[in-house]
């Protein structure tokens, strides 16, 4: 069983390298709920659709992970990206991690245009 830091730290890298699809088998539960500024989302598909979201919000973007922590349960990740036109400067995500899966996450973020 993987602990939470390593599954967070397998998630990140999996997304730094766009591997979606490959982050989702190995990193997020079947029923996992995600919350965020605009609407709750389920399940795999509603991390597909975030990610779209997100993509298309933030084109071609480059992202720094600034701040991990990981106790317990609960992973914290604070980030910034930088896109065609776009930027985040200040991005926070919140992660319940169980039994080595994302079960639950939130964030927010606010995109500012260059």
């Amino acid at each position: 069983m993987r602990s939470p830091t390593e599954v967070l730290d397998d998630h990140l890298r999996r997304a730094k390298e766009g591997d979606l699809e490959g982050d989702i088998g190995a990193n997020y539960a079947d029923d996992v709920v995600l919350i965020d500024r605009e609407t709750v989302r389920r399940g795999h598909a509603g991390v597909r659709d975030a990610a779209r979201q997100l993509a298309g919000e933030l084109p071609d973007a480059s992202y720094e992970y600034v701040t991990t922590h990981v106790d317990g349960e609960i992973g914290y990740l604070q980030w910034t990206a930088t896109a065609r036109g776009a930027r985040v400067e200040h991005g926070t995500d919140t992660f319940v991690i169980r039994d080595g899966l994302i079960r639950a996450q939130t964030w927010y973020y606010r995109v500012e245009s260059d």
